[in-house]
Parts: C-alpha cells; structure tokens; sequence
C-alpha cells in the first residue's frame, strides 16, 4: 500500500512542477494557490509513505517520479527539446526507480 501511495505522491509532484510556471514567479494568486496545495500534498503523501519504506528509497523514488514526469509533460506539452542526451537520462531515471523498488 505504501507504494502504491509513493507513487500517488510521485505524480501530485509531477502536477506541482507543472503548476509553479502559471505562478508567474508566484505573482498571480490562484495558480500560486494551487501550487502551494499540490506541494503540501505531495510532501504529505510521501511522508505517509515513509512510515514503512526507507527514506531514501521513497525520496529517490518520489524525485525520480517528479523529474521523469516534468521531463515527458515538458517534451509533449511544452516542446522542450528531444535528445538522446536526455532520452538517455529519462531512461536512467526510470531504470533507478525500478531497482530501488526491486531491491527494497
């Protein structure tokens, strides 16, 4: 369960990261709302996590989550550039997160 919960806050985080540009460096009100409340959120979720996973893992895995979704929703959203720089990284990304949960 606790994973399953990890990966909840992993993509809340995903969300958070999407919602800090629309703050207009946290200058317009709502959307610096919304992003506050995802934040809180997201950190919330992972420390329900952490009360049976170890820290490190679940922190590793709650970034990784949060830097391999900003990646994708910045290359299919926002047209950031596509490298096999980068595609090479994603997949790093998503190979350690796959070992963390396989070696805990």
């Amino acid at each position: 369960m606790n994973w399953m919960i990890l990966v909840l806050a992993g993509l809340v985080e995903v969300a958070w990261s999407q919602s800090i540009k629309p703050t207009h460096n946290f200058t317009r009100p709502v959307p610096t709302l919304i992003c506050l409340v995802l934040m809180a959120v997201a950190v919330w979720l992972l420390s329900q996590a952490m009360n049976t996973l170890p820290v490190g893992t679940a922190y590793a895995v709650f970034t990784g989550i949060g830097a391999a979704g900003a990646i994708t929703l910045g290359i299919l959203l926002d047209d950031d550039p596509v490298s096999v720089g980068r595609m090479a990284a994603l997949a790093l990304i998503v190979g350690g997160i796959v070992l963390a949960r396989a070696t805990t």
